[in-house]
């Protein structure tokens, strides 16, 4: 389990999105597909760049 963002790594997975949001890995994988979150894809993988995740935490933790 991560205890700061700092532990995360720099391109997340699917598995490391679930596991800091407390979510399972398929809601990850949909929210991977929704419009406004900060994917990359390398190929034919989808990985999410720590500091754009972030930035997406604290843009939506206010709504």
């Amino acid at each position: 389990m991560y205890k700061s963002y700092d532990d995360l790594p720099l391109m997340l997975s699917a598995h490391d999105v679930a596991e800091v949001l407390g979510i399972s890995k398929s809601s990850a994988c949909v929210l991977a597909k929704e419009k406004g979150f900060p994917t990359l894809k390398i190929g034919a993988r989808v990985v999410v760049p720590r500091e754009k995740f972030i930035g997406w935490i604290n843009k939506n933790i206010s709504k």
